[in-house]
């Protein structure tokens, strides 16, 4: 088996050009997410489950699970 050698590389923090920041739409969706599934979770919990699964499944990726090539 070989060997791997690994060469350590000091971090250069001016070599970051921009600083980072969230796209303030990209913040405002997951926020009307989270107040979706609020919503559905308080008017009835057990029959909006569907709902509140598929809503959490975008929150959590950045495409559907279930969505699928061979679909």
């Amino acid at each position: 088996m070989g060997r791997v050698f690994v060469i350590p590389v000091p971090p250069n923090p001016g070599r970051r050009k921009t600083p980072r920041s969230g796209d303030p739409r990209y913040i405002e969706g997951q926020r009307v997410l989270v107040e979706a599934m609020k919503y559905l979770a308080q008017s009835d919990p057990r029959k909006n489950k569907p709902a509140i699964d598929l809503l959490s499944e975008h929150f959590r990726t950045q495409f559907r699970m279930s969505d699928s090539p061979l679909s």
